[in-house]
């Protein structure tokens, strides 16, 4: 995997931000891992893809790795407040638990996070990496309407819209994320989170603990969903293709 150039002018990012582009066969994800420890926070990785919208920016937490963890709620936030952005307002932007992200009813992407390799609990690690994918154009080889579970941008009328507008405003609502949870404390984070969480029941009150589990209570009893195995899962992200499931 060989990354073009970075172009500066390409993407208008927040001035945190650093860019680096890739071909249209990178990716974003492990790249942004592999060049972590060199190229610090803000690192955003573009992949230039026509059928994705593909990318993964660097994070230096100052928490241990238990909460850092958290981050992952802060780029579904991002990813969730990009598509409402541009997206008709009677369209619903929904989060599955803990990463896919739903338009309209359909997967339509999600977020992926990594942490430095060695890091424990008790530790703060060097760097993580926030990854996301949403789905410009169909990736189905089959006829249109095959895999009703998945949608895109183009299906839901993303026409005056782009990569690298929705890439700017990831970056923007990112950053935005991540300094209220700085002046306002995690649970900013977990509230807006928790607002677009699909699979609310009746009497069920949700919350998400201090290392990212979510909890739901039921009266007297609550349940704990563990958030690092969904994030290890992703079971929006097909591995071996690289690319969304359908």
């Amino acid at each position: 995997m060989t990354p073009a150039a970075a172009d500066p002018d390409t993407l208008l990012l927040p001035p945190l931000f650093t860019l680096v582009t890739l071909r249209e066969a990178g990716d974003a994800f492990s790249h942004a891992c592999a060049i972590a420890p060199e190229a610090g926070a803000g690192t955003l990785v573009w992949v230039r893809r026509y059928d994705l919208v593909e990318f993964a920016v660097v994070l230096e937490p100052e928490e241990t790795l238990p909460a850092a963890r958290c981050a992952a709620f802060v780029g579904m936030n991002a990813l969730a407040d990009t598509l409402a952005a541009f997206c008709p307002p009677e369209k619903e932007v929904e989060i599955g638990w803990p990463v896919t992200l739903r338009f309209n009813h359909g997967r339509i992407g999600g977020g992926r996070l990594a942490a430095a390799p060695g890091a424990s609990d008790g530790q703060t690690p060097e760097w993580m990496v926030f990854g996301g994918i949403l789905i410009a154009d169909s990736l189905d080889p089959l006829a249109p309407g095959a895999t009703p579970e998945t949608t895109s941008l183009v299906e839901e009328g993303f026409t005056d819209v782009d990569a690298p507008q929705l890439v700017e405003s990831f970056a923007r609502h990112l950053m935005a994320g991540f300094h209220s949870w700085s002046d306002r404390g995690f649970r900013s984070v977990a509230r807006t989170y928790l607002e677009r969480l699909a699979g609310a029941e009746p009497g069920v009150r949700r919350g998400i603990d201090v290392n990212g589990d979510l909890l739901l209570r039921r009266g007297e009893t609550t349940e704990r969903l563990a958030l690092l195995p969904g994030l290890d899962g992703a079971d929006w992200y097909n591995a071996q293709r690289g690319e969304p499931r359908l």
